[in-house]
């Protein structure tokens, strides 16, 4: 049987709290362990974060959807933003976006990906402010297939599917 939770968060980093602990009380409600509750609270954590970096918060009532979707051991999460794709920045980076998911999915394990961006990051000076991680970690720590879109009225919807047993199953 399928179970969601739909949240509305504020483009504010505050709020990226707010939205893991919500979060984080329902998937313990849905009998999720505790490890999977901390990996999907990041995945979210993440995706908000990106959400609100790469958004076009244009008004007071521009704001993220974070959709929860539970159907067994599948937790399907997706964090949707306004874009503007007229704007060069978001076209670009919605070109990074499907690169940096095209070369994770490149690997055939996520850990790969990770130790690759890792080494990666480690090279970079310690000022440059972004290390690419979120997407990388959301893959492996929050053992999620990575997927986007662009809907029709311009938002982007991204998402991350995961597969965790509830309590009354063995441990992952």
């Amino acid at each position: 049987m399928e179970q969601s939770l739909r949240l509305t968060v504020k483009p504010q980093w505050d709020e990226i709290e707010n939205a893991r602990i919500e979060v984080g009380a329902y998937l313990q409600s849905q009998g999720l362990m505790r490890d999977a509750v901390h990996s999907l609270t990041m995945v979210i954590s993440e995706l908000i974060e990106n959400g609100i970096k790469y958004g076009s918060f244009t008004g007071p009532e521009d704001a993220i959807a974070v959709d929860i979707h539970r159907n067994g051991d599948t937790t399907t999460v997706e964090v949707i933003n306004p874009l503007n794709i007229k704007d060069k920045a978001a076209r670009n980076h919605l070109t990074k976006l499907d690169k940096t998911i095209q070369w994770i999915r490149g690997y055939q394990d996520p850990f790969e990906a990770y130790v690759e961006k890792l080494k990666e990051v480690s090279r970079r000076p310690l000022k440059d402010e972004e290390s690419g991680l979120g997407l990388v970690r959301i893959a492996y720590e929050g053992k999620s297939i990575l997927d986007f879109f662009v809907s029709e009225e311009g938002s982007l919807n991204v998402s991350a599917v995961s597969h965790f047993r509830g309590d009354n199953h063995e441990k992952d």
